[in-house]
């Protein structure tokens, strides 16, 4: 298991939202390249990059930034946020992400995660958002009557090296993140899970790590480590620890 610290950006800065609402932004930096680098410095193994505009607006978005991100980093970086055809996707390959993250796009064309899958095997990852067991689209602000285990057996025999679900109801709120529902999502697939929202402390990582039996394969912290509740070092000693 790992711990993958965010950056979301927003207008070309690295904010941190509350619930996924546009309007509740907490800014960070106006240099997104140099949080990702100091995320790198302190151990971080992935980034997970997200354009928080191009998810609301259907397009990709941020391609400045993002570049400048993954032109000073030297970890892989996973991108999602309005990526909805192979064009953007070979966009973004083209610039040197190394996996590309794809939610409503899945949702509402998966024959494209299957020809994403066929044409960058091992690239692709589908982004799962889930409130009160269902999923959201278009950047959290539709709401749809498809659950989310459902839908995410939709991608099971098609390729994709992850899934990235998200309970929104935490994210941002440093609340503590839903173990038992993170558990049942991974328990119900037989596709690898990265695990987002609501991570506050330490306790809520260790809280997590023992899903990594159930599929879980790491962890995406975000406003924890912005404001320091968690420190990166800390939390991949606590992980490290427990693998050995």
């Amino acid at each position: 298991m790992i711990i993958i610290p965010a950056v979301d950006i927003k207008g070309g800065r690295c904010v941190r939202l509350e619930q996924g609402m546009m309007a509740r932004e907490t800014t960070f930096s106006n240099h997104p390249e140099e949080m990702a680098l100091g995320w790198e410095k302190k151990g971080a193994q992935r980034l997970h990059l997200v354009d928080l505009d191009g998810a609301v607006q259907g397009k990709t978005s941020n391609k400045t930034a993002i570049k400048r991100v993954v032109d000073t980093v030297s970890i892989p970086v996973q991108l999602g946020g309005g990526i909805r055809s192979l064009d953007s996707i070979e966009e973004y390959i083209n610039l040197g992400v190394a996996k590309i993250i794809i939610g409503t796009g899945a949702y509402k064309n998966p024959e494209l995660i299957e020809m994403a899958c066929r044409y960058y095997p091992g690239r692709i990852i589908v982004a799962i958002d889930s409130r009160d067991g269902y999923a959201c689209i278009e950047g959290w602000t539709e709401a749809t009557s498809t659950v989310v285990i459902d839908l995410a057996k939709r991608f099971e025999a098609l390729g994709i090296t992850a899934i990235v679900y998200t309970d929104i109801g935490r994210d941002g709120m440093k609340t503590g993140p839903n173990a038992d529902a993170i558990r049942r999502f991974a328990k119900n697939i037989n596709i690898p899970v990265i695990a987002a929202g609501g991570i506050a402390s330490i306790k809520d990582i260790e809280d997590l790590m023992p899903l990594e039996d159930d599929g879980v394969e790491g962890i995406i912290v975000g406003r924890a480590l912005y404001d320091r509740s968690i420190t990166l070092e800390e939390a991949i000693d606590r992980v490290r620890r427990r693998d050995r």
